[in-house]
């Protein structure tokens, strides 16, 4: 079973029909955790959360909202009285900020679902649900939305980022433009709360996949006006920019106060091996040298064939520095060639390359064998 699928586990079940029971007798926890546990073997999460979400319907004696007040009643005092150790929350509430969204959302229904989702972000973020309100009632929901940057929890004001993102990832897609979320930005960059600007940054990185200039032209404006502290605002920055930088765009390593055309020479690169097999580690050097003083950001870049054919090009961050006139920077990494959950390596021929802020290097070619 894969760790996230823990994240709602039996115990979690069955911790759900005592809480649910406790507020609602007529509930059936032991028949509920029967009937939810007994699919979960064949389950990943998102339809754990469903199957769970969909058997609180079926076991719970009411329904619509007069259900959602059962879960709500159901809550321990707080977040940390649930044993709720990050922001982010459990995911044994998860199912229920998906029964309001799956059961709630209607017009009528409208204002005290979107209220109730506001009161269960703080148990387990509920940005995934609120993507359904935007997708049927974009412009009632924004209105709510943007009265939540203002709010006293925390976590609620990261909703209001993070539910109107253009690309969260596993949600459904909303039919906004790409900057339609910018005036809740607008409202948080400032925030004191970490949670809260790390969601602004990669809601700004999401519209940067797309707009690059209006990202830019965002950050230069919230620069002048001031509202967050500098050591925050860089934070935003750096965070909103990092895929750009790695696809080597020029105006991102300005912005940031790196040089484009740095003064600084690399050496060639010099590989450990040029056959490997895979499983093995790749080792590589090189030296720079700056001949003026100035800020340098290093990544290095492999090229990798695909069981496809097509080739796959892949940036990590190497060094970042301020580099003296006359500095000589040793570089150097060991890379495991390694498949992962998202991307399985192949045999064939692969290259590297080394970007000094985004000034590319001449490749270096190595072959990679089976095990």
């Amino acid at each position: 079973m894969a760790e996230k699928e823990h994240a709602l586990s039996e115990n979690r079940i069955n911790r759900i029909g005592t809480e649910v029971q406790a507020v609602c007798p007529e509930f059936d926890a032991d028949q509920f955790a029967r009937d939810v546990v007994g699919s979960f073997p064949r389950l990943a999460l998102k339809a754990r959360i469903a199957r769970t979400s969909q058997a609180l319907s079926t076991y719970l004696p009411v329904d619509g909202l007069q259900a959602v007040d059962v879960l709500l009643r159901s809550l321990p005092p707080s977040p940390e009285a649930a044993g709720a150790s990050t922001d982010f929350g459990l995911y044994v509430y998860a199912p229920h900020s998906h029964f309001v969204a799956e059961y709630c959302r209607t017009s009528p229904d409208l204002d005290q679902a979107l209220e109730a989702l506001r009161r269960l972000t703080s148990y387990f973020s509920a940005e995934d649900a609120m993507r359904y309100f935007i997708r049927d009632f974009p412009a009632e929901t924004f209105k709510v939305i943007e009265a939540w940057t203002a709010d006293p929890d925390h976590r609620v004001r990261r909703l209001a980022s993070e539910c109107t993102r253009p690309r969260l990832p596993w949600s459904v897609n909303i039919p906004v433009g790409v900057d339609a979320g910018l005036p809740v930005l607008n409202r948080l960059y400032g925030d004191a709360s970490r949670f809260v600007t790390q969601s602004v940054a990669n809601h700004l990185h999401d519209i940067a996949e797309e707009d690059l200039n209006l990202v830019l032209d965002t950050l230069t404006r919230w620069r002048t006006e001031g509202h967050a502290e500098t050591k925050e605002f860089d934070f935003i920055a750096r965070e909103a920019l990092r895929s750009r930088l790695k696809k080597g765009d020029t105006a991102a390593y300005e912005f940031l106060g790196y040089p484009s055309d740095p003064p600084a020479e690399l050496s060639r690169i010099r590989l450990e091996r040029t056959q490997l097999r895979l499983g093995d580690t790749l080792v590589f050097a090189a030296d720079l040298t700056a001949s003026a003083l100035t800020n340098l950001r290093v990544n290095y870049v492999l090229s990798s064939p695909t069981a496809t054919g097509k080739r796959r090009e892949k940036a990590y961050v190497l060094k970042t520095t301020a580099a003296r006139a006359g500095q000589t920077i040793m570089l150097g990494k060991q890379h495991p060639l390694r498949s992962t959950a998202t991307v399985a390596l192949v045999p064939g021929r692969y290259t590297l390359e080394i970007h000094v802020n985004g000034r590319r290097s001449e490749p270096v070619a190595f072959h990679v064998t089976e095990e």
